[in-house]
């Protein structure tokens, strides 16, 4: 196996074993692909997903940045329908920066805790 991938996942094992998405404080999971940005509320005591979201929701901005800014409000309004005001951020094996850190800015402009 390719030793990037190796790292990934290490890194990925690394950040999941340290935080626990409860029903009270869900995990915030971020996937993020060269095309598109997805976003998941996790329950990991009951192994469910309370809620998903992807880009693909967010029309007319520009700019991927700005598209995963827009995701992260996207998500706090429908997080905050489902009376879920506080989350555990995951970034996965990605780096707390560009795309990453704008969902995260946006679930906090959208009302969410992290």
């Amino acid at each position: 196996m390719n030793q990037a991938v190796i790292g990934k996942q290490r890194r990925e094992r690394r950040i999941r074993g340290k935080i626990v998405g409860t029903s009270a404080r869900p995990r915030l999971s971020v996937f993020r692909s060269n095309a598109h940005m997805y976003a998941q509320l996790i329950d990991d005591q009951k192994r469910e997903t309370l809620l998903g979201v992807s880009d693909k929701l967010v029309a007319n901005v520009v700019g991927k940045a700005n598209i995963a800014k827009e995701l992260g409000i996207v998500l706090a309004k429908k997080a905050l329908e489902k009376k879920i005001k506080s989350v555990v951020f995951d970034k996965g094996s990605y780096a707390y920066h560009g795309r990453v850190k704008a969902v995260a800015e946006g679930a906090r402009e959208g009302g969410l805790t992290l």
